[in-house]
């Protein structure tokens, strides 16, 4: 299989790396090769946390710029500023509600103007997808399962070769059992959020 390489951004605390382990676990059930790497930059602060994904015949897990295929990001902010690992025919999926870090709150840093954000992003790819996958996991019973908000709306893209109820199947593997429900739940609800 030609290689899809694949961009999770977010802040700590948004869980991207259950993000990309139920990725992880839903590509190999599927008997599809993938190789992960995970960034951690201050993320118990609230700080980046980027995960990149590799599904298919790859060498090596490092997806330099311009060489993301998905580019699935938390927070808008984190979204834009990983831009340039996107090139003319990537997909993004972003999540529309900020997360400021705690710099911006204590008045000490500036969030940037998101006005501008899908105009930005649709300049240099092919697809955007925006929802506001905190409202959504507020919904679905839990604000943290943002994560599982945004899988659901990256496998309605099908733009991986992942079905709903493979994802759904990995969430049940790799989710707390207190937390299955309502993480099904927002995984549906994310699914829903996107119009092809």
């Amino acid at each position: 299989m030609k290689p899809i390489r694949l961009i999770i951004v977010a802040v700590g605390g948004q869980g991207n790396l259950l993000a990309a382990r139920v990725l992880g676990e839903a590509a190999m059930a599927a008997n599809i090769p993938v190789g992960m790497s995970e960034i951690h930059g201050m993320a118990q602060r609230g700080g980046v946390v980027e995960s990149a994904l590799v599904l298919g015949d790859a060498k090596s897990t490092i997806i330099s710029d311009n060489a993301a295929d998905i580019l699935l990001g938390f927070e808008p902010s984190e979204t834009l500023r990983a831009l340039n690992k996107c090139h003319a025919n990537s997909w993004v999926i972003t999540n529309t509600k900020p997360l400021p870090p705690f710099t911006v709150n204590i008045g000490k840093g500036t969030y940037p103007d998101l006005t501008l954000m899908p105009q930005l992003i649709q300049q240099k790819v092919a697809r955007l997808f925006t929802l506001n996958a905190t409202e959504l996991a507020t919904q679905a019973g839990n604000i943290l399962s943002v994560n599982i908000v945004l899988l659901g709306a990256l496998t309605a893209t099908k733009a991986l070769p992942l079905s709903s109820q493979q994802m759904q199947d990995a969430i049940k593997k790799t989710v707390k059992k207190a937390f299955i429900d309502i993480n099904l739940k927002a995984f549906a609800l994310g699914e829903k959020a996107i119009k092809l």
